[in-house]
């Protein structure tokens, strides 16, 4: 058996190795035309840069102990793999030879050996983290295990909503107040403190259900950062507060029918308005994707409040726009002075309990004091919104990683009380490898995304956070694939949660970035901005 204390040190220079085969490669992406000409070299490049940086962000955590030295190199040598089989076949589109990754196989044999992988099968690994941080993980553990867990399949198979119970625990042990500042009435100091304390809590709520644990804070938070950047103090006092304590509830109205991820391109406007003598706007347009619209007290809805197309996302404002309480299943509110909102909802293969929509609206009033900044923020809602969804990529992969671990141990439980051929299927070699492998990826992606908290917490990190992104919720596919193949038909029923898993986990790669626009329009665009800098 290796020794993977003793074995850090090539891991490290195996990360140092690849590394330099990557910046060759982006090189020839700079100087080959870029992202946009070689869109498959920029994406697979992207997700081995991605991988790259997981293995690299494991070397602290490897130093701990023989379990975690042994991760760390069965992902190093694992990062390897998964480069070589996107190298293979497209040697002159790298500019590379597969020959080049020779000097690591004997590191990379000895840690995709079966028999090394099979040994993390029954263990995740400690996670190391500060006291703070593991009250914070206790605390939503708990509220998970004993609130959430039972009502996840319900809503899942039903198409439910989230309950009430939730939300108003969630209120009571502070989830929406974690990014506000406690001078508004949040819990946040700002620093690393605020974001790793929201990877910590995201993950234990996604570990008991994605659709009503996991992103049930992301919304208010989306807001609140938003508010935090540019909103006036007024607007601080007014709306933090509130969110904190879930006294108001908030839905994203950013995405459009026509324009996805090309935010700097949508067509909903806000004009200026009067209204029973108050200042304000009149929206209209049509938004789509808006999770958690019919529940939610406020829409943080992005619009263009100037005419003129060609300033793109300059000319986009961002505003609080309040609306009723709606049916889960469809709602259409009226306006005292002719406004309308319709909203119909989308049916998902999972990710249920929040429900998504498509909203339009039409000459919905809003007050002047509704505009995030007030007079001080028209134009300027694209960098708002932008602040907002700073931590949702982190979140976004914490979110993966609690779903990870979930199956993890659903597959684990079952293939241990589960006799096969005269032998529990925990006891066949195979499973063992896919466990091991399960853990290995699991905790990589939680110390990643530990790392990428504490990078933001200087205010450093976007790059990395679009890798964490990147790279884990690609990952949660392969995870709850295999813990739903390790139950064998059941877990093609409908009666194990490990098919629930399965199709949350699909999402994943989708919001908060789809997969193949964070590749090419960010991560490898910035690979090749450092390339030519």
């Amino acid at each position: 058996m290796a020794d993977s204390t003793k074995d850090l040190t090539t891991a490290a220079n195996v990360i140092e190795g690849v590394a330099a085969l990557l910046k060759r490669a982006t090189k020839r992406l700079a100087e080959s035309g870029g992202p946009e000409k070689h869109q498959v070299l920029a994406y697979d490049l992207a997700h081995s840069s991605a991988a790259l940086e997981t293995a690299r962000s494991l070397l602290d955590y490897g130093a701990k102990g023989g379990v975690e030295a042994t991760i760390t190199c069965t992902f190093v040598a694992d990062m390897v793999h998964d480069f070589a089989t996107r190298l293979i076949g497209r040697e002159e589109t790298w500019g590379l030879r597969l020959t080049d990754l020779a000097e690591f196989d004997s590191f990379v044999n000895t840690y995709r050996a079966p028999e090394v992988l099979a040994s993390l099968a029954a263990t995740t690994g400690p996670r190391h983290l500060d006291g703070d941080y593991e009250m914070v993980q206790d605390t939503f553990r708990s509220f998970g295990k004993k609130v959430i867990s039972r009502h996840a399949e319900h809503v899942h198979r039903e198409n439910a909503d989230v309950p009430e119970e939730v939300i108003g625990g969630l209120a009571e042990i502070g989830a929406f107040g974690l990014s506000i500042p406690a001078e508004y009435g949040g819990f946040s100091e700002g620093g690393e403190g605020e974001y790793m304390a929201s990877c910590v809590a995201t993950e234990e709520l996604s570990r008991a259900s994605l659709g009503i644990g996991g992103s049930l804070i992301t919304r208010p938070e989306i807001l609140a950062r938003a508010l935090v950047k540019g909103g006036t103090e007024a607007q601080k006092h007014e709306w933090l507060p509130k969110l904190a304590t879930a006294e108001v509830m908030a839905a994203v109205a950013v995405t459009e029918p026509d324009y996805g991820s090309d935010v700097a391109s949508l067509k909903t406007t806000a004009t200026p308005a009067q209204r029973d003598g108050v200042d304000g706007y009149v929206i209209n347009g049509v938004k789509t994707w808006c999770t958690f619209a019919a529940r939610a007290n406020v829409l943080m809805l992005l619009a263009r409040t100037d005419p003129d197309r060609s300033k793109s996302h300059r000319g986009l404002s961002l505003f609080i726009v309040p609306k009723p309480l709606g049916d889960a299943h469809g709602f259409e509110f009226q306006q005292p002075g002719g406004g309308k909102m319709e909203g119909r909802p989308i049916d998902t293969i999972g990710y249920r309990g929040m429900h998504s929509y498509e909203i339009a609206i039409d000459n919905w009033f809003v007050p002047a004091n509704h505009l995030i900044g007030e007079s001080g923020g028209l134009g300027k809602g694209f960098y708002f919104q932008m602040e907002g969804f700073e931590n949702g990529r982190l979140q976004t992969a914490a979110r993966a990683v609690g779903l990870m671990q979930a199956a993890y141990e659903a597959a684990f439980d079952y293939a241990n009380n589960r006799n096969v051929f005269g032998k529990n299927v925990s006891e066949y070699q195979l499973t063992q490898v896919k466990l091991g492998r399960m853990v290995m990826i699991i905790q990589a992606a939680r110390q990643f995304s530990y790392a990428v908290a504490k990078m933001m917490g200087k205010g450093e990190g976007a790059m990395e956070a679009s890798m964490v992104k990147a790279y884990v919720c690609k990952a949660a596919e392969w995870v709850t694939r295999e813990a739903m193949q390790i139950h064998g038909g059941y877990g093609y029923a409908e009666e194990y949660p490990v098919s629930r898993m399965y199709v949350d986990a699909r999402v994943l790669s989708i919001f908060e970035g789809a997969d193949e626009t964070l590749c090419l329009k960010v991560i490898a665009r910035r690979l090749v901005e450092s390339a030519q800098g």
